[in-house]
C-alpha cells in the first residue's frame, strides 16, 4: 500500500484526491493545507508520495517542496495546480517535485501518475 500525503488549502481538492485514489493501492496517511505543516507532516509520517498545490498559505509549495527535498532527497513529490505557468513548472521540478499536474485532473490521470510515481 502505497502512503500518500495530500497538501492543499482547499478542502474539496483534499477530499477530491482521495475520492479519486479510494479504491487504488493507494492510503492517505495525512493532510495538510499549508507548506508549512506539509513540511512537518512529512517529517513525522514520511509518505511514499506527496501531492503538493503551489498557491498556499505561511509557505507555498514550492518553498515546501524544496525544504522537504533538501532534507530528504528521495521524496517523490507530485504538484497538483491551477497555477500552470511555465515558470512554475520548472522552479517545481528545480526545488525537487518529480512530476507536475494542473486543475482540473481526471481520476485517471491522477491514478496513472501516482502509479508511475510509485515506480520511480
Amino acid at each position: 500500500m502505497t502512503r500518500i500525503l495530500i497538501v492543499d488549502d482547499t478542502f474539496f481538492i483534499r477530499e477530491t484526491i482521495k475520492r479519486m485514489i479510494d479504491g487504488e493501492d493507494f492510503t492517505v496517511v495525512g493532510e495538510a493545507d499549508n507548506g508549512e505543516d506539509a513540511v512537518n507532516l512529512y517529517r513525522e509520517l514520511q509518505p511514499d508520495i506527496v501531492t503538493m498545490d503551489i498557491t498556499m498559505p505561511l509557505k507555498n509549495g514550492l518553498e515546501a517542496t524544496k525544504e522537504i527535498c533538501d532534507a530528504f532527497p528521495e521524496a517523490k513529490i507530485l504538484m497538483i495546480t491551477a497555477v500552470g505557468q511555465q515558470k512554475n513548472v520548472i522552479t517545481a521540478l528545480e526545488n525537487g517535485a518529480k512530476d507536475f499536474m494542473t486543475k482540473p485532473f481526471t481520476q485517471e490521470r491522477l491514478v496513472e501518475t501516482l502509479k508511475r510515481l510509485v515506480e520511480v
